[in-house]
């Protein structure tokens, strides 16, 4: 399992416990459930970030 898949799983998991029945956990889920695959996509390389986080040597 590579780390993009691992923090989906992650971010799912955390968000489903964090938040048990009802619409707003489920929207909490989905959005934890988000960030733990951005974050896996970056530790993987497949999502580069560095454009929009900028570099502190452009200025």
């Amino acid at each position: 399992m590579n780390a993009t898949r691992t923090g989906l799983l992650a971010g799912l998991i955390l968000g489903a416990a964090g938040s048990i029945g009802g619409f707003g956990p489920f929207l909490i889920t989905l959005i934890v459930g988000i960030v733990g695959l951005v974050i896996g996509m970056v530790l993987d390389g497949n999502l580069d970030v560095s454009g929009v986080l900028g570099r502190g040597k452009d200025r």
